[in-house]
């Protein structure tokens, strides 16, 4: 199984996903951003490329203002769709946290979800073969960046599943200023199989042979 993690630009449209999906023939899921879907005919069209290229697309998109997940299948259905967790701590994790898609059980932990990821997955019954980490915009510190990648070895390790994150390649956090794009892939071990920092190229995964490609 092949899985492609993109690092888009922020766009109104979905031209950066339709053309990595039509230039990628033989993928089977894409992981794009939280937020890169930015409104609900966005979404719609999503839905269709998704039917028309038979490929799961895990994503987010803005519904009045605020991110919500969103996983698509194959045949282009909403299997998975739900508001983004608040911030405070004390808030579990808003479920569900995964979904079977095409006999494949997929984790979902939206952005800054990952950081009760290890707390609250437990709710999940199911092995998981992998969990998806859209993020919105780049890390806006180096110990930002340590802190994350850290959490997504210790769900790895805790619930033995692959965990892959990605952010957009552009923005930053409130418009900080500073932004550092994130990539990665961490095997069930907690090993990474990559962590990209600062370098947005699109990479695909083969997630039964741990071995990556990074399209040029």
């Amino acid at each position: 199984m092949r899985i492609l993690v993109g690092q888009p630009v922020r766009e109104k449209g979905i031209a950066q996903i339709t053309n990595e999906i039509v230039e990628n023939s033989g993928v089977d899921i894409v992981i794009y951003p939280e937020g890169y879907l930015a409104d609900e005919k966005a979404l719609e069209g999503a839905c269709e490329l998704a039917k028309k290229y038979e490929v799961i697309i895990i994503t987010s998109y803005l519904k009045d203002k605020k991110n919500r997940a969103i996983i698509i299948d194959c045949n282009g259905v909403k299997v998975l769709e739900r508001a983004k967790t608040l911030p405070q701590l004390e808030q579990e994790l808003i479920e569900p946290l995964d979904v079977k898609c095409d006999e494949i059980n997929i984790g979902y932990l939206l952005c800054m979800e990952i950081l009760k990821g290890e707390r609250d997955l437990k709710k999940v019954k199911r092995k998981i073969d992998f969990v998806a980490n859209p993020i919105g915009v780049g890390m806006y510190s180096e110990e930002q960046f340590e802190q994350w990648i850290n959490e997504a070895k210790n769900i790895a390790k805790t619930y033995k599943t692959m965990v892959i994150g990605t952010s957009h390649a552009d923005g930053s956090y409130k418009n900080c200023g500073v932004s550092i794009p994130v990539s990665y892939c961490i095997n069930s071990d907690g090993e990474p199989i990559y962590i990209s920092k600062r370098d947005t190229r699109t990479r695909i995964i083969d997630i039964n042979t741990k071995e990556y490609l990074i399209k040029l």
